[in-house]
């Protein structure tokens, strides 16, 4: 099947573009669903494993192998939160701000990553190494103020305990 040209222009300025990305890492996933339909969400899940992230080339390529329509696949992926869109760093940090947590100091703790980090919420480091954001629950309410790295909790945060953490797994980073 032809896919090269590029449609749903307005859409796509919202995907990063990646040159040269292996979209060959694709085909068992596409060969696993091809000819069934309602595997929209499980191949971009499985896509997003592989490449950590959507980027435009992988939302073209599932479109075009697929048969659903670009905009339909760009929709989902923008729809659900599961799915990211940007590169993200090699740890992701979880900051919790549901009620708990914030009635607990979240918002300082943001602060001190944020300053630790030298980044905003929703970016990642210059070096790839973390990413932080803000999520709306971790389930962990009595650990609160709590934070998840790598699928691991940490919790009773102070700002000085979060940016030892951060220090703590820079360190190990630098050591590998």
């Amino acid at each position: 099947m032809n896919c090269s040209g590029k449609c749903s222009k307005p859409l796509e300025k919202n995907f990063q573009s990646v040159e040269n990305i292996d979209l060959n890492k694709l085909d068992p996933i596409l060969e696993k669903y091809s000819g069934t339909s309602g595997n929209l969400i499980t191949i971009l899940q499985n896509a997003q494993d592989i490449y950590g992230y959507l980027p435009l080339e992988v939302l073209r390529a599932i479109a075009c192998r697929t048969g659903v329509k670009p905009a339909a696949v760009y929709g989902v992926a923008t729809f659900y939160t599961q799915f990211r869109l940007k590169p993200v760093g090699k740890h992701v940090i979880l900051l919790c701000q549901g009620t708990a947590c914030h009635v607990n100091g979240s918002e300082s703790i943001l602060l001190a990553l944020s300053e630790e980090l030298k980044i905003k919420e929703g970016e990642t480091t210059a070096d790839g190494i973390f990413t932080l954001e803000s999520v709306a629950c971790l389930g962990c309410c009595s650990l609160a103020p709590v934070m998840m790295i790598d699928g691991e909790a940490y919790g009773k945060l102070t700002p000085d305990k979060a940016r030892q953490v951060v220090k703590e797994i820079y360190e190990k980073e630098q050591n590998e």
